[in-house]
């Protein structure tokens, strides 16, 4: 049985505001598109345009994902790229089966529980431990796409370098995405070779069409075309990519040329939760996102949504409320499944969420939220970390600026294969360390800086070898015969699990196209304020929420959704408006 409140309410934001928020979904662009075939989505259309000529050249997803990869790593090189980590779902439709592929950062053999700490033994500043060596994982990317590669693709390897060595060459435009980024990043002048890479030589930041040319990353993606990934983690690479870590006089880090030998990118189970008419599936740990993202979606289930409609007071609170539970269980339970014991099953089970729902209140913010206790822990699980990124409350830090980078990725190809991708070297621009061409990661800062809590262990602390935690969820759905319907995912550190949330309301339980769902507007909730869109129409819903107990705060959004969806006839695309992406096909 289905609960719908505030039936009260519905006068308020029933007809007028719920039609603006569709019309405005509807008329606000983003770049997405119909196809019978196959399609690509992503966020740079020289990307998309890499994909589609694998997929034209008779290659699988898998092979179109590798060349939108390595793509995305020249054109937009603050999001991510060789030099950091991913996570990727395949869907295999001869089979029937979802395969998911772990390539997240691992921690130096040699890093511990202090890392992040400092002399006084309290945690370092962000900005601190950032930029420099320390806080470089041991990069995955490119394990990942060779392990997927070798098991779902088509095309030969190389092959699906040459549209990115080409560009490196020839030389590309700065987007104004990457231009803003390049003008705002903090400390991305420190080192001199990412200094003279985005800088000119009067110390200005390269703008918005200048033109960059990059054949150290040429050179880099050739090696490891002929040769393999082998060619990144052994030999010169590795020896350049260990130098920078080492060598950085202010920060450096641990990373050694036997923690690269040693990487592994791992094949997981992906972790799968009905919701309604449909099974929806994500990553499990050591990313968050997909339990997050179920969990979410499983509180939500008892209430009637349908009903609700985008864009309600009704829906947000609720939304707001079932996220605040769902992190408060991700910050206590979540992180590196090989190394303490995370209640997978658990945590998605569907009758400790329908207990949990029932601590939303229809007409109030819950007071206070903590975690729960879901079949499989005890008492003695390791406490909450409380960890909230610093701009989480700050009112004057926006908490979803063009800093808080990621790229996604979604395809399908002709025969009904489908990948969902998400790529990061974390904050924008990463440590600021660049190493033939390519810029290193700074995901270790995405550990618990703080070991201890309370005398407890934290789940998510440094250790040898361990991955962090992660927000990224690439997603695909299935419907009730266990056939493909949608894959999806976004950038967006901790929220992204929201946007991936609102996204799938809006298809699953409104019925909004691709496009119109990733264009709605944006709220989000991690344990913190409500925060509405700044400009749209949920900006009428600050005084309504508050009266309800809700911290709210109005801030701009750089989501950036890509998605497709099945349809009769063929695929529907969408790609979020907040950035330069489209989503195309054949």
């Amino acid at each position: 049985m289905t609960r719908s409140l505030f039936q009260p309410f519905r006068w308020i934001l029933g007809g007028a505001l719920g039609a603006v928020i569709l019309v405005g979904a509807a008329q606000a662009g983003g770049s997405g598109s119909n196809a019978s075939n196959f399609m690509v989505a992503a966020a740079d259309e020289r990307a998309v345009k890499a994909g589609l000529t694998a997929l034209r050249a008779g290659g699988t997803a898998m092979d179109a994902a590798v060349a939108v990869q390595l793509m995305l790593n020249l054109v937009e090189p603050q999001n991510s790229g060789i030099g950091g980590g991913a996570f990727l779902l395949y869907y295999d439709a001869t089979s029937g089966r979802t395969f998911s592929y772990d390539g997240r950062e691992t921690a130096p053999a040699a890093a511990g529980p202090d890392l992040f700490l400092a002399a006084d033994g309290e945690p370092m500043g962000f900005y601190e431990a950032l930029v420099g060596g320390r806080a470089v994982g041991v990069p995955g990317t490119l394990r990942l796409l060779e392990q997927a590669h070798v098991a779902h693709g088509r095309r030969p390897w190389a092959e699906l370098f040459d549209p990115a060595i080409a560009l490196a060459e020839a030389g590309f435009a700065i987007s104004p995405k990457l231009g803003r980024s390049i003008g705002r990043a903090k400390e991305l002048d420190r080192y001199e070779t990412t200094r003279r890479y985005f800088f000119g030589a009067d110390g200005a930041a390269k703008p918005a069409g200048a033109t960059l040319v990059n054949p150290e990353f040429a050179a880099t993606l050739r090696e490891i075309a002929q040769s393999g990934a082998d060619a990144f983690y052994a030999g010169p690479i590795a020896r350049d990519i260990v130098a920078a870590v080492r060598g950085t006089p202010d920060n450096p880090g641990l990373m050694t040329e036997a923690d690269l030998a040693a990487y592994a990118a791992k094949p997981r189970d992906p972790v799968c939760s009905a919701y309604r008419a449909w099974t929806v599936c994500g990553m499990g740990p050591p990313t968050s996102g997909g339990l997050t993202v179920l969990q979410i979606m499983g509180l939500l289930e008892p209430f009637d949504l349908a009903a609700s409609g985008p864009g309600s007071l009704e829906s947000i609170h609720l939304v707001a409320e079932a996220s605040r539970l769902a992190y408060a269980d991700r910050g206590r339970y979540m992180a590196d499944s090989d190394f303490v014991q995370v209640p997978v099953a658990g945590l998605i089970d569907k009758a400790y969420l329908r207990e949990r729902s029932t601590l939303i209140q229809p007409d109030r913010a819950m007071a206070e939220v903590s975690a729960g206790m879901p079949p499989g822990t005890d008492a003695s699980a390791a406490p909450d970390d409380g960890r909230l990124p610093a701009w989480a409350l700050a009112p004057s830090a926006p908490p979803a600026t063009e800093s808080l980078t990621t790229t996604h990725f979604s395809i399908v190809d002709g025969e009904g294969n489908a990948v969902a991708m998400t790529s990061s070297i974390e904050q924008a621009f990463g440590s600021r360390l660049m190493v033939r061409g390519f810029l290193l990661n700074q995901q270790l800062t995405d550990f618990s800086f703080r070991p201890v809590v309370g005398g407890e262990p934290v789940a998510n602390r440094v250790e040898s070898g361990k991955r962090p935690r992660s927000s990224m969820s690439p997603t695909l759905v299935f419907d009730a015969n266990g056939q493909f319907v949608m894959t999806l995912g976004s950038p967006g550190g901790p929220l992204i699990i929201t946007y991936v949330v609102e996204t799938l309301i809006a298809s699953l339980d409104w019925g909004l196209a691709m496009q119109q769902a990733i264009s709605l507007p944006r709220h989000s909730n991690w344990r913190g304020p409500v925060v509405l869109e700044a400009g749209t129409p949920l900006a009428s819903l600050e005084a309504p929420l508050a009266a309800m107990g809700h911290d709210v705060q109005l801030r701009e959004f750089h989501s950036n959704l890509q998605g497709i969806r099945r349809v009769p006839g063929g695929l529907e695309g969408g790609s979020d408006p907040r950035g330069e992406g489209v989503a195309w096909g054949d």
